[in-house]
């Protein structure tokens, strides 16, 4: 077909249209180097407990007893190093925490733990804190405040910033 006649693709059927509301995404598989020090990290700075392991190559963790949110595995990836900067792939995967006080032990983990910080950010419908895992995978952790919060323009659009977070006063959530 050439580019004269090649159809614009059809609008979708209202009742495929969207997605289904109550679809989440459910895991996230990294391929890692070094199993044995994305489980310590994944495990002891985060705080997520070990579901399942497949021998020496795979372990798959988790909050709250679900079968896993978080698969490792070293399958084609055992002693490999991230991917270089200005390549595709993964920027980064956000754990969503309940609430802002668990997002500030989330913070107070990572430095006890020594973890560098890559940025804050807050976002109004969020507070988010970036950093990087051993392997170089992107991370955010974060809070989403109550959507009746959420900044909107004045016809009631969303309208997410990107402002500073102030990481000094989150630690605050935790003397209450």
């Amino acid at each position: 077909m050439s580019p004269e006649t090649e159809e614009s693709p059809r609008e979708p059927r209202t009742e495929t249209a969207s997605i289904h509301p109550a679809t989440r995404i459910g895991h996230v598989h990294l391929k890692v180097a070094d199993l044995a020090r994305a489980e310590r990290f994944y495990r002891d700075v985060l705080g997520f407990a070990v579901t399942q392991r497949y021998g020496r190559d795979a372990v798959f963790l988790s909050a709250g007893g679900y079968h896993h949110h978080i698969g490792l595995n070293v399958w084609e990836s055992r002693g490999g190093s991230p991917p270089p900067p200005g390549s595709t792939g993964l920027y980064h995967f956000a754990i969503l925490y309940p609430n802002r006080r668990e997002l500030a032990r989330a913070l107070k983990r990572l430095l006890d733990h020594g973890v560098p910080i890559d940025g804050a950010a807050d976002h109004g419908v969020s507070e988010a804190i970036y950093l990087h895992d051993p392997d170089g995978n992107g991370i955010e952790l974060y809070a989403d405040r109550d959507p009746s919060l959420w900044p909107r323009t004045p016809d009631g659009q969303l309208q997410m910033v990107t402002r500073p977070l102030d990481l000094d006063g989150l630690p605050g959530e935790l003397a209450s």
